[in-house]
């Protein structure tokens, strides 16, 4: 069975709005979820790269938009997306007027940029029910075009027992499970993203869980 895979993948730069973002020039994925959500793991282990994406100590600190230009390489064919992501939400030590800004930002880089095909929704296992999520789901749910789709990947799966993992596949069906800790659920990931922007990856039975 052919794997998809990342064979490449590099920094570009960092952007605080969409006025000094990368050109519209390639499908675009955006990761965001909750501080302290795994969400720079997520991508490391995505990308097989240690340190691609740098995780803070302090959560919510990171308050840049950061874009990465990777390659997979799936069937012997190269397809290259732009990964994308987002500062983490909901922390509150952040002051007032720079939360206006960060957020005013964001929120102009999440509704009108063009190049985003895929939203990945980070959100904790371990709570699976935050508000802030839910939130998060009916505001992008608001805008969302035709050509993009919403994907929600919980985190954290190795902190739940087997039963609290079938829990969350009923209360979830269609989200994807992932534990950076045992690698485990990524070609899921890589192959809903391959499907959602160039049509290919979700032919061949998927057996991958993160259990």
């Amino acid at each position: 069975m052919s794997m998809p895979r990342i064979v490449e993948a590099n920094f570009i730069k960092s952007a605080q709005s969409i006025a000094d973002s990368l050109p519209e020039d390639m499908s675009e994925v955006v990761f965001l979820g909750r501080s302290n959500v795994g969400k720079s793991s997520t991508l490391n282990g995505l990308t097989q790269r240690k340190n691609l994406a740098k995780s803070s100590a302090t959560p919510g600190k990171t308050q840049l938009i950061n874009f990465f230009e990777t390659r997979y390489l799936y069937n012997d064919e190269s397809y290259p997306v732009r990964f994308v992501d987002l500062p983490g939400f909901g922390y509150a030590k952040v002051s007032k007027s720079l939360k206006e800004v960060w957020q005013r930002n964001l929120v102009e880089f999440i509704e009108q940029r063009v190049s985003i095909r895929l939203f990945i929704h980070l959100r904790d296992a371990r709570h699976p029910h935050a508000k802030i999520d839910d939130d998060v789901e009916a505001y992008i749910s608001e805008f969302i075009r035709p050509d993009q789709r919403y994907l929600t990947v919980f985190t954290k799966m190795d902190k739940l027992n087997q039963k609290e993992r079938n829990k969350l596949k009923r209360e979830f069906p269609g989200s994807i499970s992932v534990s950076n800790l045992k690698k485990n659920g990524y070609e899921r990931v890589h192959r809903e993203i391959l499907h959602t922007i160039f049509g290919v990856g979700l032919h061949e039975e998927e057996t991958e869980d993160a259990s």
